[in-house]
């Protein structure tokens, strides 16, 4: 990366590359110029500042590190700022693609069974968990609703878990309106016991991990066209715009949920859904919902 005009010196320019977080390569490609062009002072003075810039990176990666243990079982941390599709088009969707980079198998089946003989007629709700529902940390909260034991490479830790305000009401609401399905980017070590203990009236009909998602552009996408159900009978409750990039008109966005308890937003949303549980198809509800 070009040095700014104005900043002379190898000593300046070190000091800006450390600022630019390129510690560990720039400061080794300035030392080795200092072997060529500069006085054994020189040499000894960067390596002074190298070995401080390089303690301070290895303390940033062992945050890191602490903070990648996280995110293996949520996708809270997850960039959201992805690019649309050109189309809406499942034909033209890329490949399905693993973390290691390598092409996964077209589904043989679709990621849902059957429809029960309850659930026909009745619409298919995508509902997410993860700030969407619930949210977890495994820094103890003290009124957390669950604790969930996750074992981490031969570790146990201990995840806690709030739930949001009124979630019940709606949960129990939804399970009586739709044919309900938790569909989450997180693992199912983790969400499949939290989903146990939140949902106590067996709403969801099935439950979809990180395994069901295609990874797409760094981000887990939900895609709806691989459930086994008609487009136009499919609503996603969300609060990652990442999850249903390749279905973004079958979306109700919610607000991402932390700790708020005078939170409303799920209350709210049940008159909602009542009037849309009604309807012959979801866009028109969800196009006016979407721009009022």
């Amino acid at each position: 990366r070009r040095v700014p005009p104005g900043v002379y010196g190898l000593q300046k320019a070190l000091f800006w590359l450390i600022l630019k977080h390129e510690v560990t390569v720039a400061a080794f490609a300035v030392l080795a110029l200092c072997v060529r062009n500069t006085k054994d002072d020189s040499i000894l003075a960067l390596r002074k500042q190298t070995k401080t810039a390089v303690s301070h990176c290895n303390i940033s990666l062992k945050k890191q590190r602490s903070r990648s243990i996280f995110s293996t079982l949520f996708c809270c941390f997850r960039d959201y700022n992805v690019e649309a599709p050109s189309t809406n088009s499942t034909s033209t969707l890329p490949p399905l693609v693993e973390e290691n980079g390598g092409l996964q198998k077209p589904p043989a089946k679709y990621l849902l069974p059957e429809l029960t003989r309850s659930d026909y007629g009745k619409k298919c709700v995508v509902i997410d968990l993860d700030e969407t529902l619930v949210h977890s940390s495994f820094k103890p909260i003290s009124n957390a609703d669950f604790i969930v034991p996750v074992e981490i490479d031969g570790t146990i830790h201990q995840v806690y878990v709030l739930k949001r305000p009124h979630v019940d009401e709606f949960l129990q609401r939804m399970g009586e309106l739709f044919e309900c399905v938790l569909f989450t980017a997180s693992l199912a070590k983790y969400a499949d016991p939290v989903a146990d203990l939140l949902d106590r009236w067996s709403v969801f009909r099935a439950r979809l991990f990180r395994e069901s998602c295609v990874f797409h552009r760094g981000n887990y996408v939900k895609d709806l066209s691989r459930l086994g159900r008609e487009l136009s009978k499919v609503i996603i409750v969300d609060n990652s715009p990442a999850s249903y990039i390749f279905h973004p008109e079958n979306a109700v966005p919610v607000q991402s949920w932390f700790d708020d308890m005078t939170d409303t937003e799920l209350l709210d949303l049940i008159p909602f859904f009542e009037g849309l549980s009604k309807e012959e198809e979801v866009y028109s509800m969800l196009h006016k919902l979407c721009n009022r």
